[in-house]
Protein backbone atom coordinates (compact mmCIF):
# COMPACT_ATOMS: atom_id res chain seq x y z
CA UNK A 1 0.00 0.00 0.00
CA UNK A 2 0.93 3.64 -0.48
CA UNK A 3 2.39 5.43 2.00
CA UNK A 4 0.50 6.35 5.23
CA UNK A 5 2.05 9.60 7.35
CA UNK A 6 2.04 9.08 11.04
CA UNK A 7 1.55 13.04 10.98
CA UNK A 8 1.01 15.72 8.73
CA UNK A 9 3.94 17.39 10.06
CA UNK A 10 6.11 16.05 7.83
CA UNK A 11 4.12 13.64 5.28
CA UNK A 12 5.53 16.02 2.38
CA UNK A 13 9.00 14.68 2.43
CA UNK A 14 10.91 11.65 1.74
CA UNK A 15 13.68 9.75 3.26
CA UNK A 16 15.72 6.71 2.05
CA UNK A 17 17.22 5.08 5.00
CA UNK A 18 20.09 3.09 4.91
CA UNK A 19 20.80 2.45 8.51
CA UNK A 20 21.34 0.30 10.80
CA UNK A 21 21.71 -1.02 14.50
CA UNK A 22 20.72 1.67 16.38
CA UNK A 23 21.78 5.02 16.04
CA UNK A 24 20.90 5.52 12.24
CA UNK A 25 17.18 4.07 12.81
CA UNK A 26 17.28 6.09 15.74
CA UNK A 27 17.30 8.97 14.07
CA UNK A 28 14.92 7.93 11.24
CA UNK A 29 12.43 6.96 13.46
CA UNK A 30 11.99 10.61 14.44
CA UNK A 31 11.43 11.60 10.99
CA UNK A 32 8.95 8.75 10.31
CA UNK A 33 6.88 9.26 13.03
CA UNK A 34 6.45 12.73 12.51
CA UNK A 35 5.16 11.72 8.95
CA UNK A 36 7.82 11.46 6.44
CA UNK A 37 7.91 8.65 3.90
CA UNK A 38 10.53 6.78 5.16
CA UNK A 39 11.59 3.84 2.45
CA UNK A 40 13.90 1.79 4.51
CA UNK A 41 16.89 0.31 1.79
CA UNK A 42 17.78 -3.59 3.19
CA UNK A 43 19.84 -6.15 1.80
CA UNK A 44 17.73 -9.03 0.12
CA UNK A 45 17.03 -11.73 2.79
CA UNK A 46 19.77 -14.53 0.23
CA UNK A 47 22.76 -11.60 0.85
CA UNK A 48 22.03 -10.98 4.84
CA UNK A 49 21.09 -12.88 7.74
CA UNK A 50 18.37 -11.45 9.90
CA UNK A 51 20.24 -10.11 12.69
CA UNK A 52 23.73 -10.44 11.03
CA UNK A 53 23.89 -6.92 11.89
CA UNK A 54 22.05 -5.33 15.06
CA UNK A 55 18.90 -7.24 16.66
CA UNK A 56 16.75 -9.53 15.06
CA UNK A 57 13.29 -8.31 13.80
CA UNK A 58 11.79 -10.58 15.49
CA UNK A 59 13.23 -8.93 18.65
CA UNK A 60 11.23 -6.09 21.22
CA UNK A 61 14.20 -4.08 19.94
CA UNK A 62 13.72 -3.91 16.45
CA UNK A 63 10.14 -3.52 16.49
CA UNK A 64 10.24 -0.30 18.40
CA UNK A 65 12.88 1.23 16.22
CA UNK A 66 11.77 0.16 12.73
CA UNK A 67 8.00 1.64 12.68
CA UNK A 68 6.18 3.62 10.52
CA UNK A 69 8.44 3.02 7.34
CA UNK A 70 8.32 0.85 4.40
CA UNK A 71 10.91 -1.87 3.40
CA UNK A 72 12.31 -1.65 -0.04
CA UNK A 73 15.82 -4.71 -0.77
CA UNK A 74 17.95 -3.48 -2.47
CA UNK A 75 21.80 -4.44 -3.24
CA UNK A 76 23.67 -1.75 -3.46
CA UNK A 77 27.11 -3.40 -4.90
CA UNK A 78 25.10 -4.45 -8.16
CA UNK A 79 24.84 -2.00 -10.55
CA UNK A 80 21.45 -2.67 -11.15
CA UNK A 81 20.58 -1.67 -7.43
CA UNK A 82 22.92 0.95 -7.22
CA UNK A 83 20.90 2.43 -10.38
CA UNK A 84 17.79 1.85 -8.93
CA UNK A 85 18.53 3.71 -5.60
CA UNK A 86 20.38 6.82 -7.36
CA UNK A 87 16.89 6.89 -9.34
CA UNK A 88 15.11 7.15 -5.78
CA UNK A 89 17.24 9.42 -4.80
CA UNK A 90 15.99 11.71 -7.54
CA UNK A 91 12.89 11.96 -5.98
CA UNK A 92 14.24 12.26 -2.00
CA UNK A 93 14.71 15.07 0.11
CA UNK A 94 17.00 13.37 2.88
CA UNK A 95 19.36 10.02 2.57
CA UNK A 96 20.15 8.90 6.14
CA UNK A 97 23.45 6.20 6.26
CA UNK A 98 25.72 4.88 9.31
CA UNK A 99 28.46 3.42 7.36
CA UNK A 100 32.06 3.80 8.00
CA UNK A 101 32.81 6.96 6.61
CA UNK A 102 34.61 5.32 3.79
CA UNK A 103 31.77 2.99 2.42
CA UNK A 104 29.88 5.58 0.92
CA UNK A 105 32.29 6.50 -1.47
CA UNK A 106 33.14 2.95 -2.52
CA UNK A 107 29.28 2.49 -3.51
CA UNK A 108 29.44 5.93 -5.25
CA UNK A 109 26.17 7.60 -3.13
CA UNK A 110 28.53 10.02 -1.38
CA UNK A 111 27.35 13.04 -1.29
CA UNK A 112 28.76 14.44 -4.43
CA UNK A 113 27.24 11.81 -6.23
CA UNK A 114 23.87 12.54 -4.42
CA UNK A 115 24.16 15.85 -5.52
CA UNK A 116 24.69 15.75 -8.35
CA UNK A 117 21.27 14.06 -9.36
CA UNK A 118 19.50 15.94 -6.61
CA UNK A 119 20.90 19.49 -5.78
CA UNK A 120 18.10 19.78 -3.00
CA UNK A 121 18.75 16.62 -1.51
CA UNK A 122 20.11 16.22 2.32
CA UNK A 123 22.51 13.45 3.48
CA UNK A 124 22.78 12.68 7.13
CA UNK A 125 25.83 10.68 8.43
CA UNK A 126 26.51 8.77 11.38
CA UNK A 127 29.38 7.57 12.68
CA UNK A 128 31.64 6.48 15.55
CA UNK A 129 33.97 8.85 15.47
CA UNK A 130 33.52 11.53 12.46
CA UNK A 131 33.91 11.47 8.89
CA UNK A 132 37.49 11.92 9.34
CA UNK A 133 40.46 12.51 11.54
CA UNK A 134 42.70 9.87 13.14
CA UNK A 135 40.23 7.12 14.24
CA UNK A 136 37.66 7.68 11.20
CA UNK A 137 37.53 4.62 10.15
CA UNK A 138 37.31 2.83 14.08
CA UNK A 139 34.35 0.74 13.93
CA UNK A 140 32.17 2.71 16.96
CA UNK A 141 29.95 1.09 19.31
CA UNK A 142 28.50 2.52 22.21
CA UNK A 143 29.92 1.62 25.24
CA UNK A 144 33.45 2.80 23.45
CA UNK A 145 31.95 6.14 22.96
CA UNK A 146 30.48 6.23 26.52
CA UNK A 147 33.97 5.83 27.86
CA UNK A 148 36.33 7.59 25.10
CA UNK A 149 33.54 10.57 25.84
CA UNK A 150 33.96 10.75 30.04
CA UNK A 151 30.93 9.63 31.06
CA UNK A 152 32.07 6.56 32.47
CA UNK A 153 34.27 8.47 34.40
CA UNK A 154 31.88 10.33 36.07
CA UNK A 155 28.81 7.49 36.14
CA UNK A 156 28.88 5.51 39.50
CA UNK A 157 29.96 5.24 42.64
CA UNK A 158 33.62 6.58 43.43
CA UNK A 159 34.42 2.83 45.40
CA UNK A 160 33.32 1.03 41.95
CA UNK A 161 35.29 2.32 38.75
CA UNK A 162 33.70 3.62 35.99
CA UNK A 163 30.32 2.75 35.28
CA UNK A 164 28.42 2.57 31.93
CA UNK A 165 24.99 3.90 31.45
CA UNK A 166 21.96 1.76 31.75
CA UNK A 167 21.19 2.60 28.56
CA UNK A 168 22.89 3.10 25.14
CA UNK A 169 23.00 6.88 25.44
CA UNK A 170 25.31 7.69 23.01
CA UNK A 171 23.63 5.56 19.97
CA UNK A 172 20.66 7.28 20.82
CA UNK A 173 21.75 11.01 21.55
CA UNK A 174 23.68 10.54 17.91
CA UNK A 175 20.47 9.29 16.36
CA UNK A 176 19.02 12.43 18.04
CA UNK A 177 21.26 14.96 17.20
CA UNK A 178 21.28 13.93 13.70
CA UNK A 179 17.98 14.11 13.53
CA UNK A 180 18.07 17.51 14.30
CA UNK A 181 20.44 18.34 12.42
CA UNK A 182 18.45 17.04 9.17
CA UNK A 183 15.54 19.59 10.57
CA UNK A 184 17.79 22.36 10.65
CA UNK A 185 18.63 21.67 7.05
CA UNK A 186 15.42 21.03 6.03
CA UNK A 187 14.53 24.76 7.07
CA UNK A 188 17.68 26.18 5.83
CA UNK A 189 16.61 24.82 2.44
CA UNK A 190 13.49 26.59 2.22
CA UNK A 191 15.80 29.90 2.25
CA UNK A 192 18.48 28.52 -0.10
CA UNK A 193 16.92 25.88 -2.26
CA UNK A 194 20.00 23.66 -1.84
CA UNK A 195 20.60 20.86 0.08
CA UNK A 196 23.73 20.63 2.22
CA UNK A 197 25.61 17.16 4.51
CA UNK A 198 25.68 17.11 7.59
CA UNK A 199 27.64 14.65 9.94
CA UNK A 200 27.44 13.39 13.44
CA UNK A 201 28.88 10.90 15.39
CA UNK A 202 28.58 9.06 18.54
CA UNK A 203 31.60 10.37 20.26
CA UNK A 204 31.06 14.11 19.70
CA UNK A 205 27.41 13.38 20.62
CA UNK A 206 28.41 12.06 23.68
CA UNK A 207 31.03 14.70 24.57
CA UNK A 208 28.43 17.66 24.14
CA UNK A 209 26.14 15.52 26.75
CA UNK A 210 28.69 16.05 29.28
CA UNK A 211 27.25 19.71 29.08
CA UNK A 212 27.67 21.10 32.55
CA UNK A 213 30.51 18.76 33.69
CA UNK A 214 32.37 19.44 30.46
CA UNK A 215 31.84 23.33 31.00
CA UNK A 216 32.96 22.82 34.69
CA UNK A 217 36.45 21.93 33.14
CA UNK A 218 36.75 24.26 29.84
CA UNK A 219 35.99 27.05 31.66
CA UNK A 220 37.00 26.28 35.58
CA UNK A 221 39.73 23.48 34.91
CA UNK A 222 37.81 21.28 37.47
CA UNK A 223 37.82 17.32 36.45
CA UNK A 224 34.17 16.23 37.08
CA UNK A 225 34.70 12.92 39.94
CA UNK A 226 32.02 9.57 40.64
CA UNK A 227 29.44 10.92 42.77
CA UNK A 228 27.28 7.94 42.78
CA UNK A 229 23.78 9.50 43.23
CA UNK A 230 24.78 12.76 44.76
CA UNK A 231 24.51 15.78 42.12
CA UNK A 232 27.89 16.73 41.64
CA UNK A 233 27.38 20.56 42.99
CA UNK A 234 23.70 21.04 44.26
CA UNK A 235 24.00 19.71 47.76
CA UNK A 236 21.62 17.85 49.29
CA UNK A 237 20.27 15.96 46.03
CA UNK A 238 20.82 12.20 46.69
CA UNK A 239 18.72 8.79 46.85
CA UNK A 240 18.16 7.76 50.20
CA UNK A 241 16.50 4.86 51.41
CA UNK A 242 13.16 4.86 52.84
CA UNK A 243 11.26 1.88 54.91
CA UNK A 244 10.05 0.10 52.00
CA UNK A 245 12.47 1.29 49.04
CA UNK A 246 14.38 4.77 48.34
CA UNK A 247 13.49 7.85 46.97
CA UNK A 248 14.96 10.96 45.13
CA UNK A 249 15.28 14.62 46.73
CA UNK A 250 16.61 17.32 44.80
CA UNK A 251 17.55 20.55 46.64
CA UNK A 252 18.70 23.40 44.45
CA UNK A 253 18.98 26.98 46.76
CA UNK A 254 18.82 27.77 50.01
CA UNK A 255 14.65 28.21 49.82
CA UNK A 256 14.45 24.89 49.39
CA UNK A 257 16.73 24.00 51.47
CA UNK A 258 14.77 25.52 53.89
CA UNK A 259 11.74 23.80 52.97
CA UNK A 260 13.44 20.61 53.20
CA UNK A 261 14.93 21.19 56.84
CA UNK A 262 11.34 22.32 57.89
CA UNK A 263 9.74 19.04 56.15
CA UNK A 264 12.00 16.61 58.48
CA UNK A 265 11.73 18.67 61.30
CA UNK A 266 15.24 20.20 61.55
CA UNK A 267 14.31 23.94 60.97
CA UNK A 268 18.05 23.96 63.26
CA UNK A 269 19.60 23.01 60.09
CA UNK A 270 18.99 26.15 58.02
CA UNK A 271 20.26 28.18 60.92
CA UNK A 272 23.95 25.97 61.68
CA UNK A 273 26.53 27.88 59.97
CA UNK A 274 28.08 24.56 58.35
CA UNK A 275 24.50 23.69 56.37
CA UNK A 276 23.15 27.14 55.79
CA UNK A 277 24.88 27.59 52.56
CA UNK A 278 25.55 25.43 49.44
CA UNK A 279 29.33 25.82 49.66
CA UNK A 280 28.72 24.76 53.62
CA UNK A 281 26.62 21.64 52.70
CA UNK A 282 29.17 20.57 50.08
CA UNK A 283 32.41 20.81 52.26
CA UNK A 284 29.95 18.23 55.05
CA UNK A 285 27.67 16.31 52.60
CA UNK A 286 28.94 13.35 54.23
CA UNK A 287 27.99 14.07 57.22
CA UNK A 288 24.62 15.95 56.05
CA UNK A 289 23.99 12.65 54.36
CA UNK A 290 23.98 10.77 57.29
CA UNK A 291 21.72 12.77 58.67
CA UNK A 292 19.56 13.36 56.40
CA UNK A 293 19.43 9.39 55.42
CA UNK A 294 18.39 8.45 59.29
CA UNK A 295 15.42 10.36 58.85
CA UNK A 296 14.08 9.57 55.93
CA UNK A 297 14.68 5.70 56.78
CA UNK A 298 11.70 6.42 59.42
CA UNK A 299 9.10 6.39 56.52
CA UNK A 300 8.08 5.02 53.48
CA UNK A 301 8.51 5.84 50.32
CA UNK A 302 4.92 7.13 49.51
CA UNK A 303 4.93 9.28 52.86
CA UNK A 304 7.96 10.77 52.28
CA UNK A 305 6.76 11.90 48.60
CA UNK A 306 3.19 12.71 49.76
CA UNK A 307 5.13 14.64 52.80
CA UNK A 308 8.38 16.77 50.62
CA UNK A 309 6.04 17.54 47.43
CA UNK A 310 3.41 19.18 50.08
CA UNK A 311 6.66 21.02 51.48
CA UNK A 312 7.63 21.99 48.28
CA UNK A 313 10.79 20.04 48.31
CA UNK A 314 11.68 18.37 44.83
CA UNK A 315 11.60 14.36 45.26
CA UNK A 316 10.17 11.00 43.60
CA UNK A 317 9.77 7.54 43.91
CA UNK A 318 12.44 5.09 42.06
CA UNK A 319 10.88 3.35 39.85
CA UNK A 320 11.35 -0.41 38.31
CA UNK A 321 10.62 -0.23 34.62
CA UNK A 322 7.26 -1.73 35.27
CA UNK A 323 6.41 0.42 38.17
CA UNK A 324 7.07 3.61 35.88
CA UNK A 325 4.49 2.60 33.23
CA UNK A 326 2.27 1.90 35.88
CA UNK A 327 2.81 5.90 37.70
CA UNK A 328 -0.87 7.85 36.65
CA UNK A 329 1.52 10.10 35.17
CA UNK A 330 3.39 8.34 32.58
CA UNK A 331 -0.22 6.67 31.53
CA UNK A 332 -1.33 10.61 31.49
CA UNK A 333 0.98 11.14 29.19
CA UNK A 334 0.49 8.45 26.82
CA UNK A 335 4.49 7.76 25.87
CA UNK A 336 3.40 4.10 25.83
CA UNK A 337 1.32 3.46 22.66
CA UNK A 338 -0.70 1.00 20.30
CA UNK A 339 1.69 -0.59 17.61
CA UNK A 340 0.76 -3.98 15.13
CA UNK A 341 3.35 -5.99 14.55
CA UNK A 342 4.18 -9.00 13.25
CA UNK A 343 6.14 -11.03 16.22
CA UNK A 344 3.61 -9.38 18.80
CA UNK A 345 0.32 -8.96 17.66
CA UNK A 346 -0.79 -5.68 19.19
CA UNK A 347 1.09 -4.56 21.35
CA UNK A 348 2.96 -0.92 22.64
CA UNK A 349 6.42 0.92 21.82
CA UNK A 350 7.53 4.17 22.82
CA UNK A 351 5.34 7.08 21.13
CA UNK A 352 7.18 10.62 20.59
CA UNK A 353 8.04 12.07 23.74
CA UNK A 354 7.40 15.91 22.36
CA UNK A 355 3.66 16.39 21.42
CA UNK A 356 2.30 18.77 18.78
CA UNK A 357 -1.30 19.81 18.80
CA UNK A 358 -1.75 20.39 15.47
CA UNK A 359 0.06 17.91 14.08
CA UNK A 360 0.50 15.06 16.41
CA UNK A 361 2.52 11.67 15.85
CA UNK A 362 0.73 7.80 15.70
CA UNK A 363 2.09 5.04 15.15
CA UNK A 364 0.36 3.80 11.66
CA UNK A 365 2.95 1.73 10.11
CA UNK A 366 3.77 -1.42 11.64
CA UNK A 367 7.92 -2.27 11.63
CA UNK A 368 7.80 -3.66 7.91
CA UNK A 369 9.12 -7.69 6.97
CA UNK A 370 11.98 -7.15 5.14
CA UNK A 371 11.02 -6.08 1.39
CA UNK A 372 7.55 -5.96 1.95
CA UNK A 373 6.97 -2.86 0.55
CA UNK A 374 9.55 -3.62 -2.76
CA UNK A 375 7.25 -4.25 -5.75
CA UNK A 376 5.10 -1.46 -5.07
CA UNK A 377 7.96 1.30 -4.04
CA UNK A 378 9.22 -0.05 -8.08
CA UNK A 379 5.92 0.61 -9.68
CA UNK A 380 5.86 3.58 -7.82
CA UNK A 381 9.70 4.39 -9.47
CA UNK A 382 8.15 2.79 -12.98
CA UNK A 383 9.50 -0.05 -12.98
CA UNK A 384 7.38 -2.44 -14.65
CA UNK A 385 6.22 -6.06 -13.72
CA UNK A 386 8.82 -7.91 -15.60
CA UNK A 387 11.41 -6.37 -14.67
CA UNK A 388 10.80 -6.54 -11.35
CA UNK A 389 10.44 -10.51 -11.25
CA UNK A 390 13.67 -10.45 -13.15
CA UNK A 391 15.04 -8.23 -10.30
CA UNK A 392 13.91 -10.79 -7.42
CA UNK A 393 15.25 -13.36 -9.28
CA UNK A 394 19.07 -11.91 -9.84
CA UNK A 395 18.78 -11.04 -5.71
CA UNK A 396 19.31 -7.45 -7.17
CA UNK A 397 15.98 -6.59 -4.85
Amino acid sequence: MPHQPASSALSHIRVLDLTRVRSGPTAVRQLGDWGADVIKIEQPAALEADGALGAGRNSADWQNLQRNRRSLTLNLKDPEGKALFLKLAETADVVVENFRPDVKDRLGINYEALRALNPKIILASISGFGQTGPYAKRPGFDQIAQGMGGLMSITGDPEGGPMRVGIPIADLTAGLFAALGIMTALVEREKSGKGQWLHTSLLQSQAFMLDFQAARWLMQGEVAPQVGNEHPTSIPTNRYLTQDGAVNIAVAGNDTWQRLCNALGRDDWAEDDGYATNAGRRERRDELNADIAEIIATKTSAEWVKALTEAGVPCGPIYRIDEMFDDPQIQHLGIAQPLETVPFGATQAMGQPFILTRTPSSLVGSPPTRGQHTDEILEELGVDADTVASLHDKNVV
